[in-house]
């Protein structure tokens, strides 16, 4: 990958509604953080309402969808919230997109063509759109577009995609603008890349055109036991969630993960915490500020240019930004 400067980015959210939530990005942006994102999963807090708070609230951050889902809500009405988001913040808004998922879409009887077909369409749909284009008869684009479908006030968006899985990393390196794919552990980055340079490979692209997110868990905290506790807590909720595939891929023992899963599921959760290892904890960044600086500096070494710091972050949320930022941020920095 390039020289270009890194971008940190924070994964912020708030139980507390959408005045905490705006709070919480004017935090991220006092403490030096480039981006925010946060989240829109259908039934849960309304991430529209808060990027809408998030834009009014702060004047230099760049901030995104983490991410919206092309099902329970059209293209045409992302594409007109992206547009009215950019005139609002002055272009500083970022539209994640994803697939979405299956269980909660089906709290709501809705029933989605496959993820990968449908996030490529929203992409080519949405690009046209914010473009001032009609997505009609374009390639990758669903049918049923008419040529009069056309926004009214159109607005250029970065597009970036929530991806996981191989065929959606490639799809990722074909069309999007950005990448945003759960990175566990940290390292799994460089084989992201590597499909995501493969998928821009065939369409002519180079991975420089592409700003991949390494979306890393972190826990960071002065008491590196209550950083650890943390992790180890979010890890056991995860615990069996998680590929076996990709954690064998990692040098992980997915029979670790299985052995927590059973005791979460036995509803004896102290347990499942303390069970563990530090192998498991590899899954993310945990220790105090001088710990973070060395795997994130090993990862900007080997090339990274962005890393998303996401949940769990801290024993105390707003507390994990200001550390973040005034002991680990100034530190990675200076080492470019």
């Amino acid at each position: 990958m390039s020289a270009r400067p890194v971008t940190f980015s924070a994964r912020i959210g708030s139980p507390h509604g959408v005045h905490a939530l705006a709070d919480r990005a004017v935090l991220a942006e006092e403490s030096g953080f480039d981006q925010v994102w946060t989240g829109n999963d259908i039934f849960g807090h309304s991430g529209l309402v808060g990027l809408a708070a998030i834009a009014m609230r702060t004047s230099r951050i760049r901030f995104g969808s983490g991410v919206i889902d092309p099902v329970s809500l059209h293209p045409a009405q992302i594409a007109m919230y992206a547009s009215a988001l950019q005139e609002l913040s002055g272009d500083r808004f970022l539209l994640g997109l994803g697939a979405g998922s299956e269980v909660f879409f089906s709290w709501a009887g809705l029933t989605p063509d496959s993820p990968v077909k449908r996030t490529r369409e929203a992409v080519v749909a949405i690009r046209e759109l914010v473009n001032g284009r009609s997505p009609a008869g374009v390639a990758g684009a669903a049918e049923g577009w008419t040529e009069q479908a056309l926004l009214r006030d159109p607005r250029p968006t970065p597009i970036y995609v929530g991806a996981m899985g191989p065929r959606m990393l490639e799809l990722t390196g074909r069309l999007a603008d950005g990448a945003l794919p759960l990175c566990l552990p940290p390292g799994h980055v460089f084989g992201v890349i590597e499909q995501i340079s493969a998928g821009a490979a065939k369409a002519g692209r180079s991975i420089d055109e592409i700003d991949v997110a390494a979306c890393v868990w972190v826990s960071i905290s002065s008491d590196r036991d209550e950083a650890r506790t943390l992790m180890a807590r979010h890890i056991a909720l995860y615990s069996g969630s998680l590929s076996t595939a990709a954690l064998e891929a990692n040098g992980l023992d997915p029979e670790e993960f299985a052995r927590t899963q059973k005791l979460m599921l036995d509803g004896r959760e102290d347990d499942a915490v303390a069970s563990v290892t530090d192998s498991m904890l590899t899954l993310g960044i945990v220790g105090e500020a001088a710990e973070v600086i060395d795997q994130c500096g090993a990862l900007i070494e080997a090339g990274v240019r962005h890393i998303s710091f996401g949940p769990p972050m801290g024993p105390e949320p707003d507390g994990a930004l200001r550390l973040l930022g005034s002991e680990v941020l100034p530190v990675l920095r200076s080492m470019l």
